[in-house]
C-alpha cells in the first residue's frame, strides 16, 4: 500500500469510529420543489462528504440549503431567504423566476437529542422545529463556514496594489499556527503572517522561509491564496459545519490530495462536519465509498446514484480509484508493454483503465523521475521499465529511491539493446508464422535486404537498429507501433518474451496488494 492511500485508509478509521461521539451532525436533507429539484433525499454518514456530478445537477444548491440547517453561532448565520433568492423585475415586464414554494427539511443529532426541522416558503420562509414529538423555537445553533467560488475573488478586485498609511484602519499579526493546513500541503514554509484591512476588505501579507521578502496577495497563486484563507478560516473552528462549493478550485491534482488528507485530519481533530463539492476524481479518491455522493438531473428532478461503484466514477471522470503507472522510454517500448498487457490484464482480471503506460523520456532521466515521484510520495503507484540496453541504470535508480525507503527494482525489455534490435530478429527467426500475421508473403526477402542495407550505415547501433525497423514498417503500410504489440502479444507465451511478461505478472500483482491493504 503506498504511503498516501495507507494514510487516507488510517484517517477513514479513525474518522468512522468519531462519527458516534460527534456533538454535532447534520445527519440528512431533503429538498422540494426548488430549482429543477422535485424531490431530493441526501443522508450523510460520514464526517468528510464529497458531493459529486455533472454541472446543473445541484451540487450548490445541496450546498447551500446545508447553510440553512443552524442558526447564528459565532460564524455568520445564513436563511433561506439570503441564500435562496428570487429575481423579479418589477418595472411591468413579466421576468421573474418560478415561484415553486419550496421546502427544506433537514434531521440533526445535537447533544444526544433528535431534531427535525423544516423551512418553507409562501409568501415569506417560516421554520417548524420538531424535538422528539414536541414543537420547539429553538433553531440548532452551530458554528459554520460556507465558501463558494464567487468568495474566491481576485486581488485586484480587492483594491489598488498599493495603499497609502492613512487608508489602512488594522495591521494584524497572525498565529503562523492558523496555517497549519496550508503549510501541510503547500510545498512552502511561512515565518509569519499579517492581516491588512482596509476598506471593509482584507489582504494577506506573507513571509516565507525559502525566499528573502516577504509579498503580498497580488504575487500569490490562486492556489496559494485560496488554501491560506481557508486555513486562517476554518482552523479556529470546533463543533463546526464546513461546506466548500468547488473544493479543488485552482489546485494542482496532488495539492488537492493532500488537502483532502488534512481537511479529514482537521475533521478529526475540531469535530468538524465537512462537506464539499468537487469535478475532481482525484478528491472523489480522497474519502471512502460511503463519502461518495453522486447526482443525476433528470428532466423534472435529480436523484442519488443508488449505490456508488467504481465503474460509476470512470463512466462520469474517466479514471479507476486505484491506478497503476508505468514509465518507459518511446513509443515502440510503450507498444512493447501494451502487448503484453493484452495477456496479462485478462489473467490478473484488471481493465485496460487500471494501468496507464506513459512514455518519451531517456534513460538518463529515470533517476530524476523517481527523485520527483519520491518527493511526493507516489513511487509505489509507478512502475519503471527500460530498454535492455539500460541495465547500467539499476544502481542509479535505487540509490535515488533509497532515500525514500523505497525499492524500485526497474524492469527491463528483452534482450541487451533497443527493443527495435530485439523485435526485428524474432521477425527473421518466425519470418514464416510473422509472414501470415502481417499479410506479407516476401517478409524474408524484406528483412534480409534491410539488413544488408542498414548494415553499411554509418551511425551509433541504437539508431541503425531504430532506423531499420522503421523502415521496416514502412515498406509493410503498418507503424511501428503496430508491429511491436503484434509480436510482443504473441512472443509473450515463450522465450525471452515470456520471461518479461511473468516478471510484469509479478510485479503488477505485488501492486494490487499493496494498493487493498
Amino acid at each position: 500500500m503506498s504511503l498516501i492511500h495507507s494514510n487516507f485508509t488510517q484517517i477513514w478509521s479513525q474518522l468512522r469510529v468519531k462519527k458516534p461521539h460527534l456533538r454535532y451532525f447534520l445527519e440528512s436533507i431533503r429538498i422540494r420543489n426548488h430549482r429543477g429539484i422535485a424531490d431530493l433525499s441526501i443522508s450523510f454518514t460520514y464526517p468528510v462528504t464529497v458531493i459529486a456530478g455533472p454541472n446543473g445537477c445541484g451540487k450548490s444548491t445541496i450546498l447551500f440549503a446545508c447553510a440553512c440547517a443552524y442558526g447564528v453561532g459565532v460564524a455568520r448565520g445564513y436563511s433561506p431567504a439570503f441564500l435562496i433568492r428570487h429575481l423579479k423585475v418589477n418595472n411591468g415586464q413579466e421576468i421573474a423566476d418560478p415561484e415553486e414554494n419550496p421546502i427544506l427539511e433537514y434531521h440533526f443529532i445535537e447533544d444526544g437529542d433528535r431534531l427535525f426541522m423544516t423551512w418553507q416558503r409562501k409568501k415569506s420562509w417560516s421554520q417548524k422545529i420538531v424535538m422528539g414529538d414536541k414543537i420547539v423555537s429553538r433553531q440548532p445553533r452551530r458554528d459554520k463556514y460556507l465558501r463558494t467560488l464567487a468568495n474566491l475573488i481576485t486581488p485586484s478586485k480587492v483594491g489598488i496594489p498599493w495603499i497609502s498609511g492613512k487608508e489602512l484602519s488594522r495591521v494584524e499579526d497572525l498565529d503562523v499556527n492558523m496555517f497549519e493546513l496550508a503549510h501541510r500541503v503547500l510545498p512552502f514554509s511561512y515565518r509569519g503572517m499579517k492581516l491588512i484591512t482596509f476598506g471593509g476588505r482584507e489582504l494577506l501579507f506573507a513571509d516565507r522561509k525559502e525566499i528573502p521578502i516577504a509579498y503580498s496577495e497580488y504575487h500569490m497563486s490562486a492556489g496559494e491564496r485560496a488554501l491560506l484563507h481557508l486555513s486562517k478560516e476554518i482552523t479556529p473552528l470546533r463543533d463546526a459545519l464546513i461546506l466548500i462549493d468547488e473544493v479543488e478550485a485552482g489546485l494542482h491534482p496532488h495539492t488537492q490530495q493532500l488537502m483532502m488528507l488534512e481537511l479529514q485530519r482537521l475533521a478529526l481533530r475540531n469535530d468538524l462536519q465537512i462537506i464539499v463539492t468537487t469535478h475532481s476524481p482525484v478528491v472523489l479518491d480522497s474519502v471512502p465509498l460511503e463519502a461518495r455522493i453522486f447526482l443525476e438531473r433528470t428532466a423534472d428532478n435529480v436523484s442519488v446514484q443508488s449505490a456508488y461503484r467504481d465503474i460509476i466514477q470512470r463512466a462520469f471522470y474517466g479514471r479507476p480509484q486505484q491506478r497503476l503507472s508505468i514509465l518507459c522510454e518511446d513509443a515502440v517500448a510503450e507498444a512493447v508493454i501494451l502487448g503484453v498487457l493484452d495477456r496479462v490484464i485478462p489473467i490478473l482480471r484488471l481493465t485496460p483503465d487500471d494501468i496507464t503506460v506513459g512514455r518519451d523520456t531517456g534513460k538518463e532521466q529515470f533517476p530524476l523521475h523517481v527523485e520527483a515521484l519520491g518527493k511526493f510520495g507516489m513511487l509505489d503507484e509507478f512502475l519503471f521499465v527500460l530498454d535492455g540496453d539500460a541495465r547500467s541504470m539499476t544502481d542509479a535508480i535505487n540509490r535515488v529511491a533509497a532515500r525514500f525507503n523505497r525499492d524500485v527494482n526497474p524492469l527491463f525489455l528483452p534482450g541487451m539493446q533497443p527493443p527495435e534490435d530485439w523485435l526485428y530478429q524474432t521477425l527473421e527467426q518466425f519470418s514464416d508464422r510473422y509472414a501470415q500475421e502481417l499479410s506479407a508473403p516476401n517478409l524474408a526477402e524484406l528483412l534480409r535486404q534491410l539488413r544488408q542495407y542498414f548494415d553499411n550505415a554509418a551511425d551509433r547501433p541504437a539508431n541503425i537498429m531504430k532506423a531499420r525497423f522503421t523502415a521496416l514498417a514502412h515498406d509493410l503500410q503498418r507503424t511501428p507501433s503496430e508491429i511491436a504489440r503484434l509480436v510482443a502479444r504473441l512472443e509473450s507465451e515463450r522465450g525471452e518474451m515470456k520471461r518479461f511478461a511473468e516478471e510484469l505478472r509479478v510485479a503488477i500483482s505485488n501492486w494490487r496488494s499493496r494498493v487493498s491493504g
